[in-house]
């Protein structure tokens, strides 16, 4: 399964008709965590896509799964979904980004409390810390929930939305002096396409835009 979502992240990349990859689990759990033999690049892989990504987060995402979720972009789960990082529990230690990507999320109080411990939340206590952006009380809901998230990214121009991500995790690392520089040269990139071009006529025809991700 990592190696298939290894050549699906490369396939998303390449296709520029792909707008957006989503990741969900089957049956009752996103992801209880990896196989020792895991190809160690599946999760980075992931997070490196310039494309939007988003984590359904149903039932379970423990320990690498968590992993998993925390490198896409936009995380949704339902109020009863599980999550945490338990693997000092075995005397092990996060190797996929969750020493790092979780305090970035949470606040490194509340990572290290989830860490030491081993402790695991529900979806409303991911919600009230922003390890989630959208919560479901029930599976009816949750699908509604997602069908609206997912059509809302697709309904925005595909070069601006990787634009944008690029600006938010490149900057992240920089000064806002920096930050703000790489924005202004995003977004004089961004003046050139056919869809800021689309987005403007449609604004003064007051109609839906047409991207076509030019």
């Amino acid at each position: 399964m990592a190696a298939a979502l290894i050549e699906l992240a490369q396939e998303v990349e390449d296709d520029d008709a792909i707008k957006l990859l989503v990741v969900t689990g089957a049956d009752s759990a996103f992801c209880s965590g990896f196989d020792d033999d895991v190809d160690p690049n599946v999760v980075e892989t992931l997070a490196a896509l310039a494309k939007p990504t988003v984590a359904l987060i149903e039932g379970d995402a423990l320990d690498e799964g968590l992993e998993l979720a925390m490198a896409l972009d936009i995380r949704a789960a339902t109020a009863s979904a599980r999550m945490g990082l338990r693997q000092l529990l075995r005397g092990a230690m996060p190797r996929f980004g969750g020493t790092q990507r979780l305090p970035r999320l949470v606040g490194s109080a509340e990572a290290l409390r989830m860490l030491l411990t081993g402790a695991v939340i529900d979806g409303r206590r991911a919600l009230q810390l922003g390890l989630v952006t959208y919560l479901g009380e029930g599976r009816t809901q949750f699908s509604a929930v997602a069908g609206q998230l997912i059509e809302s990214i697709l309904s925005r121009a595909p070069i601006a939305a990787r634009l944008v991500k690029e600006a938010v995790i490149k900057g992240f690392d920089m000064t806002l002096g920096q930050g703000i520089r790489l924005e202004e040269d995003l977004y004089a990139l961004l003046q050139t396409t056919q869809d800021r071009a689309e987005g403007v006529r449609s604004f003064l025809e007051k109609r839906k835009p047409l991207f076509k991700g030019v």
